[in-house]
């Protein structure tokens, strides 16, 4: 597999990996042509140094994954950095098959190059095969993580 930059044809295909899901496909918008909104965001993310949006490729050269990682600078921890990871979607083609361990493996040690001192995720709890994966890759589920939705 091959980690690299997301680039602007890329972005059809997160989205589309992002709404395949049951929970996203109630917030996303997927459709061809894509709305701009998807691509504003994706000039903002791709401006951003301390934002990396990942794609995956298998061996053929084709897009199985995606992940966001963010890394936050903060005065905590001696002025430490926290590394966030978000929209982490692989291509129901390739769930089951260790796509999702290698993806992670990659981001650990993203963040630890980065010098990150802790990688951080939050998960729906409606999601309980998500929560079981992170926990075995060694995640631990140490804070309460809450919310306000805002209506825009």
């Amino acid at each position: 597999m091959k980690f690299r930059r997301a680039t602007t044809e890329d972005v059809p295909f997160i989205v589309k990996m992002i709404a395949d899901d049951k929970l996203a496909a109630k917030r996303e918008d997927y459709r061809e042509p894509l709305p701009k909104n998807y691509l504003k965001a994706f000039e903002n993310i791709t401006s951003d140094p301390n934002q990396e949006l990942i794609v995956v490729e298998a061996d053929h050269g084709k897009v199985i994954g995606t992940l966001q990682l963010s890394f936050i600078q903060y005065l905590t921890y001696q002025g430490g950095i926290r590394a966030q990871i978000e929209a982490v979607r692989i291509h129901k083609k390739f769930r089951g098959k260790g796509v999702g361990t290698e993806m992670f493996e990659w981001a650990i040690k993203r963040a630890q190059e980065r010098k990150a001192h802790v990688l951080q995720l939050t998960t729906d709890k409606q999601r309980p095969e998500a929560i079981k994966f992170y926990l075995d890759l060694g995640f631990v589920d140490s804070h309460e993580g809450m919310k306000i939705h805002f209506k825009l």
